[in-house]
């Protein structure tokens, strides 16, 4: 969805036919200003989105930004001031802070996965387990905490993930009806494939045709087996159940590619709030 739609329709699910809290005490014209307060450690998210979202609301709206996205935070600091009709102030307030809460507790996760393996050359990637409507949002958070997009969705990269194999006859056959697919079709998509054995590894080395292989479930011993026999000759992608407590041991294997959907769908939203300045 359309950044400045998803805004308009935010707003309208929580407004509806009025802020009627705000119509009720404060005259509409009343100027005021607001600051956002850091109330947790972590690393801070949507700085630039809350900028964009004051000014769909009012374009002539103030923003003075202290802190940019992707800064270390700590409880006490001031992330921006704002200055605007107070009407618009707590209009946005809440879907301001819901996407900043959430985007900034991603990132902040996403960055101590990626501090846990920053001596090894494997990336952190994000899955599509996502918020509906929400995912541009969560992905962004991902790359402000120094982690990288997969894919943004069924559109944009062909994964044969083990459903597509085995309702197709095996690996072998669906890489070459999706190969054939792409070309008919004159697509031009980078193929991922998943081995749950390195039975399947050797399937696929053997058969060929697709860019990534993606190590399903893999234990840290199978997984370095299985980097042995692809040898660099095909992208390499360890996902399944990986955790803070053990990402360590699969970026030692020399993958070129860790997924972790937790970094996402487990991250707890940072505690931020904004407080009106007198």
């Amino acid at each position: 969805m359309e950044f400045k739609q998803f805004i308009i329709n935010a707003l309208e699910e929580d407004i509806a036919d009025g802020d009627h809290s705000t119509l009720a005490c404060i005259s509409e014209n009343e100027m005021g200003k607001a600051i956002l307060k850091v109330k947790e450690n972590g690393i801070l998210a949507g700085v630039a989105i809350a900028e964009d979202i004051f000014k769909i609301v009012e374009p002539s709206t103030s923003f003075k930004r202290y802190i940019n996205d992707g800064a270390k935070v700590a409880p006490g600091d001031i992330a921006y001031e704002v200055e605007a009709k107070v009407h618009t102030i707590l209009k946005v307030e809440r879907l301001m802070l819901n996407i900043m809460q959430r985007m900034s507790g991603i990132a902040s996760l996403t960055h101590q996965y990626v501090e846990k393996i920053i001596n090894y050359p494997a990336k952190i990637l994000d899955t599509r387990k996502t918020t509906p409507n929400f995912r541009w949002f969560e992905k962004q958070a991902v790359l402000i905490g120094g982690g990288y997009n997969h894919r943004m969705g069924l559109y944009d990269m062909i994964m044969l993930k083990d459903n597509h194999i085995d309702y197709c006859g095996g690996i072998e056959k669906a890489i070459d009806k999706t190969n054939q697919y792409l070309r008919e079709h004159h697509l031009s998509l980078k193929i991922e494939v998943e081995a749950r054995t390195l039975e399947d590894v050797e399937k696929v080395m053997k058969h060929g045709g697709v860019d990534r292989i993606m190590l399903d479930n893999f234990s840290p011993e199978n997984l370095t087996k299985a980097i042995q026999l692809i040898d660099k000759k095909f992208e390499t992608e360890a996902s399944g159940g990986i955790t803070l407590d053990t990402i360590e041991q699969y970026a030692a294997t020399m993958v070129d590619y860790i997924s972790v959907g937790a970094i996402i769908h487990h991250a707890q939203s940072m505690d931020l709030s904004l407080k009106a300045v007198k």
